[in-house]
């Protein structure tokens, strides 16, 4: 049923492959979508499988992949595959309803909320466009609508995921989180633009009990070497405890999700971090995020 050959693998050698056995990756895009992409979501999830991979989260910026990760069990069975909501405009900005209903998806595979991606106001301004956005706060404080997702998220054990809100909106995302019970927050990658998180946020958001996402992207960029640098300098502060590594890759023209991750995991080893650091950061730490342990 795939569309995009799940043999491939863009040069990985065994060594590498090796590295994700086992490993959660929550931040994998594919087809169906509105934007170019490697491969589609059935294809991605038996080349995981392959791989031996545990679980993929399936994401797009603008249509909820619940009902998609149920479709893809049942096509691929033998991986976890989930899926989720990005409160992008498409599907009404922060949408409290939305977010319940896709609670309600058969299977109850959607797990995480990203609280706004490419529509976020922080987002738009950054890309300096001229065009409609998602607010999350207003003079300084989190909107009542805002606050109402954060409670349906709470309320059903799901994921907040910063999304691409600044720096200082997710720290209050976080706070707001914690004060209504939510028990599953992550950072949205942090020290990606438009976030760009330092340190001693990352270590607040860290201590106020969320995750911080890294994510690998594409190996092949010019900059992409002093990018793990500052990665693995950070994580260091912060410690393996409280990080999750992910691809973020599908992307056309970017290596398969899977061959990203592996790199990702293969340059983090190049900079000292163990067996036993990686396997916390792809595979304990995920996990315990997405309920699996």
């Amino acid at each position: 049923m795939g569309t995009t050959g799940a043999s491939q693998r863009g040069g990985t050698d065994d060594a590498a492959a090796r590295a994700v056995a086992g490993a959660i990756d929550i931040h994998v895009h594919s087809d169906p979508d509105n934007r170019p992409r490697s491969i589609d979501a059935i294809d991605v999830a038996k080349l995981s499988r392959t791989r031996g991979m545990r679980a993929i989260v399936l994401k797009n910026h603008y249509d909820p992949t619940a009902a998609l990760a149920y479709v893809v069990r049942k096509e691929v069975p033998g991986i976890e595959v989930f899926g989720g909501i990005d409160l992008n405009l498409t599907v009404g900005g922060m949408n409290p309803v939305a977010v319940e209903h896709m609670t309600e998806v058969s299977g109850g595979w959607g797990r995480i909320v990203w609280m706004s991606t490419f529509d976020a106001e922080n987002q738009v301004r950054y890309s300096k466009e001229n065009r409609p956005s998602v607010s999350v706060t207003r003079n300084g404080e989190l909107l009542p609508e805002v606050k109402q997702v954060i409670s349906v998220i709470a309320k059903h054990n799901l994921v907040l995921a910063t999304g691409h809100v600044s720096s200082a909106e997710g720290l209050m995302l976080l706070r707001e989180a914690r004060r209504q019970g939510a028990q599953r927050m992550v950072v949205t990658h942090a020290m990606n633009a438009p976030i760009l998180m330092d340190v001693p946020q990352m270590q607040e958001a860290a201590k106020l009990g969320a995750f911080i996402e890294f994510t690998g992207g594409s190996l092949a960029e010019a900059g992409a070497p002093a990018r793990i640098d500052r990665f693995a300098a950070a994580i260091r502060k912060i410690g393996p405890a409280f990080c999750i590594l992910s691809s973020d890759l599908g992307q056309k023209g970017n290596a398969l999700p899977q061959d990203g991750f592996c790199a990702f995991i293969v340059a983090l080893r190049a900079k000292g971090f163990t067996q036993q650091e990686i396997d916390q950061m792809a595979k304990q730490n995920p996990a315990r995020l997405l309920g699996l342990q």
